[in-house]
């Protein structure tokens, strides 16, 4: 049986993995940096999803380059599907 440090470890690994992949849509600027701080958690606390939670730290910082480029960009810190 885990001990409840390692099921923690691997829910905050997973809610990474889906913060930053939802980031990349909408609301990087929250995700992204969630994202983020989740993986590094998930990671000091040795989780067993390793991967996943590599892949959330690695959509977390693409969170936050996507954010820089659109304000870049455009100016703006939101972006829209309209045009």
């Amino acid at each position: 049986m885990r001990h409840r440090d390692g099921r923690d470890a691997d829910g905050l690994a997973v809610a990474s993995f889906v913060l930053g992949l939802v980031g990349l849509l909408v609301m990087n600027i929250l995700l992204g940096p969630a994202a983020i701080v989740m993986a590094i958690l998930a990671l000091a606390r040795s989780t067993s999803r390793r991967g996943r939670a590599f892949l959330g730290l690695a959509l977390g910082v693409a969170d936050l380059v996507v954010l820089a480029v659109l304000v870049t960009g455009s100016g703006a810190i939101s972006w829209s599907f309209s045009g």
